[in-house]
């Protein structure tokens, strides 16, 4: 069973336009409210794709109420801790001109004390049964940017494996706290570390003690910095460009991940196919937490380039 957490969960509110013109008033079908929040995603697909999971995460006031109902209605595994503060939003307008997705997140209440602790203790209690921890998504302002490291370093006292998806200070301590597999975006990435080469700062994490790095570049595909071949990384992408709703893309290559090591498949090469294949199937789909039946096809289609550092330097 694979556990994902997730600290700040969102009641996730998407629409789809023709075409969004800024400043305009637009008429649009009915949009999808489901709970949503990064590793809600990926516990979403997960299950979908048959694999025994547990969400483990918080709900609050009125969107709590609404995230639970839907959480109840889809049959995920789940574990709600509740807490007073308003489980927050995020609205996804899709642009199906352009493929493109404008999102605004709200930010979230940070917990009390007392609610991280019941957070921390649900976690706990479901890990004997985990085969991979996943710590995925944002966590509110004012939270102790330490929450995923010491995921990490409960997961390995079991050890267990874990993959983990945030941003900011987080993802460092993640690193320094010895996180099989981080997964964050170019941006946060750069925002990390200081540095806008990937590469580069894919290496700063491994330097820290993460094991292998997956980095979402959007069209131009995944990165993956393995600290078992300092010497080398891998870039995998599409030969062509996918037009749908990116949102989940990411969240579908942490899932991928989780699976990989679920299933034994720990080869970097290995992990970065099955990463960047049900990333693109994430795309084909108008919401996030699902991915294509297509991702075998998708897979097939993939390129993956060996590029050695020391090539890099001529």
């Amino acid at each position: 069973m694979i556990v994902t957490v997730t600290p700040n969960p969102a009641l996730d509110l998407t629409w789809p336009v023709d075409r969004l013109t800024p400043g305009e008033t637009h008429r649009v079908p009915a949009g999808a409210a489901r709970a949503g929040g990064k590793g809600l995603n990926v516990a979403r697909v997960l299950h979908q794709q048959g694999h025994p999971v547990m969400a483990v995460t918080t709900s609050g006031g009125l969107t709590g109420t609404e995230l639970a109902r839907d959480l109840a209605a889809s049959a995920l595994p789940h574990r709600l801790v509740p807490v007073a503060a308003a489980t927050r939003r995020s609205a996804a307008i899709v642009d199906a001109a352009t493929g493109e997705a404008t999102i605004l997140n709200e930010y979230g209440v940070n917990h009390s004390a007392a609610e991280w602790n019941e957070l921390s203790d649900a976690v706990s209690a479901s890990l004997p049964r985990a085969s991979v921890l996943v710590g995925s998504g944002s966590l509110p302002e004012g939270a102790d940017t330490e929450f995923f490291a010491r995921l990490v370093t409960d997961a390995r006292r079991l050890g267990l494996p874990t993959v983990i998806d945030t941003s900011g200070p987080g993802l460092l301590a993640a690193a320094r706290a010895g996180a099989h597999i981080l997964k964050p975006n170019g941006e946060e990435l750069a925002a990390a570390t200081g540095d806008n080469d990937p590469v580069r700062a894919a290496r700063v994490l491994i330097a820290a003690g993460a094991g292998l790095v997956l980095v979402s570049l959007g069209a131009a595909g995944m990165l993956a910095v393995s600290a078992a071949e300092p010497s080398q990384h891998r870039r995998a992408r599409l030969p062509r460009a996918l037009c749908g709703n990116p949102t989940g893309a990411g969240d579908a290559a942490v899932a991928a991940a989780a699976f990989s090591l679920a299933v034994g498949e720990t080869a970097p090469e290995s992990i970065l196919r099955r990463a960047t294949a049900w990333s693109a199937a994430a795309v084909l789909m108008p919401v996030a937490g699902e991915i294509s039946p297509r991702h075998p096809e998708l897979a097939a289609e993939l390129t993956v380039e060996l590029i050695d550092v020391r090539e890099e330097t001529r």
